[in-house]
């Protein structure tokens, strides 16, 4: 077993057996832009967590929020200093 830094969290790797249809990776590859099989379905796996996420918050209820609430929150505020 390996531990690998992975941006900013630490993933375990093992060596492992797996049977492929390599027509398919080889379409992966040209969608991900990624050369190698081992890059290939760690991107691909990547990719299905985000879409997950995604997904998942898209479901939150905002409670109304529109699209300028949200930028009147993101707007930087300046405050005068009190003597």
């Amino acid at each position: 077993m390996l531990y690998v830094l992975h941006g900013r969290h630490t993933a375990l790797i093992r060596r492992t057996s797996l049977n492929l249809d390599f027509d398919l990776v080889e379409q992966a590859k040209e969608v991900l832009h990624t050369s190698g099989t081992t890059d290939t379905v760690h991107r691909a796996l990547e990719e299905v967590v985000r879409r997950e996420a995604l997904r998942r918050l898209a479901e939150w209820d905002l409670g109304g929020l529109t699209l300028e609430d949200l930028e009147e929150m993101r707007r930087p505020r300046f405050f005068d200093e009190v003597d």
